[in-house]
């Protein structure tokens, strides 16, 4: 059974994104586009166009060629908005990087990608410069937007006074950014979205909101994250609403934020409901500015949702996508006061889905659980380089196999109930258990090793890792964490270890999850 969007089909702009959101400024080039939350600094809709040319002209001048791909390094700043459609509008392709990764995190990012540019911060720099010098990468600049010695910077970028160049963009086939995911499974990829894509998805979730040039948008989601570049930031740049900036998650800084700037929609990820449900500091701020509040990256629960709900006395509401999708495939739209903020809202226009048995492969309807598949021109052209990969996600008729199990009610409504994938969701970000895997075998104490995602004493999903010492050695708990806590970002520290004789695998050598799962259960 297919489901079909309840909305009538949007028009999708024959465009590239520089085109959608910088085409037409009539009546808000003097209206705030950006606006740092830190300082109050702001660009206009007009700055932002003039010195995003500036950028593509300097990186085409610095030879930076159409379909190169430059990587962006940085927190969110208005700047960085300036650095990624710069890139775009040079022609280039934009691969972000996650701010906290590690120096070898990021060359593996690097490496895959092929960048030849990477644009980072001055905080950044000593894992930007280490990662540039390992083996494969082919970064040759490092831009410092904020200045460094001995690295060009933005201030140099703008005083080349060079034009943007004359790039032709094709929307259906020329990429635009280079996120890397899980996806399903496995160690992050490189995720194919053109400017199709991304403008599809802009035009999509706006249709369902309620924003405008009078909107001021939170934007604490991180911008190389799909969900913070997507929905806080192009979405937004795309309604002519504006976009108030931070670097980082502080909740007292959060709030000082929504009430001083005045930001009435905000969006979070579910651990940030938790604190503006309970922390008692939040009655110290006035935060009626706030009129909504949208959750994403991971489930909220629905009885989170509604103290949340009642304690602000805003309007809460919920969505569902992935990178793949670039990244919004269901949302409850603003004005849907009958749709239970604990589930993810109605299919977007332009987009069909079907519920599928992951036992029999057989499609299932109305009330039954299965494995959510999302066909719509918002779903990637594929992983970059990884043939069997792609394969495995998308098939022959464009349906993208989510990994996650979901149920459609008979009024369109879905809601996600599990996961068929093994990623593990810590606080939205995305934990790939064959990553933290591989990283433990590099240990000479350790013999074998897997990782699954439990729950902790709050309910929040963590690796655990099962590991087999090598025969006669002394290893504990702790050297274990502190082994993979020194070589991955802090959302990817392994939060539990327990100790096996033998991991449990099968005939063919897959770990056996379900066993150790299993374990927990008991």
């Amino acid at each position: 059974m297919i489901f079909r969007s309840p909305f009538p089909d949007v028009a999708i702009p024959d465009v590239g994104l520089p085109e959608l959101l910088f085409g037409d400024l009539a009546g808000r080039a003097d209206h705030p586009a950006l606006v740092d939350g830190s300082s109050g600094r702001s660009l206009s809709y007009g700055e932002l166009a003039a010195i995003v040319g500036k950028v593509a002209g300097a990186l085409a001048a610095r030879g930076v060629r159409k379909g190169d791909v430059v990587g962006i390094f940085s927190p969110n700043t208005p700047f960085y908005a300036v650095a990624f459609h710069g890139v775009l509008r040079a022609g280039a392709v934009a691969t972000t990087v996650n701010s906290l990764y590690t120096a070898d995190e990021l060359a593996s990012q690097l490496r895959d990608s092929g960048a030849t540019v990477l644009i980072t911060i001055s905080a950044f720099l000593d894992r930007a410069e280490a990662a540039a010098k390992a083996e494969g990468v082919r970064v040759s600049e490092i831009v410092v937007l904020d200045g460094a010695p001995g690295h060009t910077s933005l201030a140099d970028l703008l005083a080349a006074d060079a034009a943007p160049p004359d790039v032709v963009i094709d929307p259906a086939t020329d990429l635009a950014v280079l996120p890397y995911s899980s996806g399903t499974t496995g160690r992050a990829k490189g995720v194919m979205l053109t400017h199709r894509n991304l403008v599809a998805n802009i035009v999509q979730i706006t249709e369902l909101i309620e924003a405008g040039a009078d909107t001021r948008v939170l934007a604490v989601l991180p911008f190389f994250h799909i969900y913070g570049m997507q929905v806080t930031m192009n979405a937004a740049l795309h309604v002519g609403a504006t976009v108030v900036t931070m670097p980082k998650f502080d909740l007292p800084e959060f709030l000082r934020v929504i009430a001083e700037h005045r930001t009435d929609r905000v969006y979070i990820a579910p651990p940030v409901a938790v604190a503006l449900a309970k922390h008692p500091i939040v009655d110290s701020y006035d935060l009626s500015p706030l009129k909504v509040l949208f959750s994403g990256a991971a489930p909220l629960d629905e009885e989170l949702a509604e103290a949340v709900k009642a304690r602000l006395g805003c309007t809460v509401r919920q969505g569902y996508g992935m990178t793949e999708m670039s990244p919004v495939s269901h949302m409850i739209p603003d004005v849907r006061e009958d749709i239970p903020i604990g589930t993810v809202g109605l299919i977007i226009p332009n987009m069909e889905c079907k519920l599928v048995d992951p036992g029999t492969g057989e499609e299932v309807g109305v009330g039954v659980p299965g494995e959510l598949w999302c066909k719509g021109p918002n779903v990637m052209a594929g992983y970059l380089n990884n043939r069997d990969a792609t394969d495995a996600t998308l098939d022959a008729d464009g349906y993208l196999h989510t990994g996650d199990v979901a149920v459609i009610d008979a009024d369109g409504v879905v809601s996600i109930v599990d996961r068929v994938k093994e990623l593990i969701k810590y606080k939205g970000y995305q934990v790939p258990p064959a990553e933290l895997e591989a990283l433990l075998l590099t240990n000479p104490l350790i013999a074998d090793a897997a990782v699954i995602g439990v729950r902790d004493d709050e309910g929040e999903e963590v690796p655990k890792a099962f590991v087999v010492r090598q025969q006669g050695v002394d290893l504990d708990e702790a050297a274990v964490m502190a082994f993979v806590a020194e070589r991955v970002a802090p959302y990817k520290k392994v939060r539990v270890v327990e100790f096996l004789d033998a991991i449990p695998k099968s005939a063919s050598g897959k770990i056996l999850r379900k066993d150790l799962r299993a374990r927990e259960s008991a």
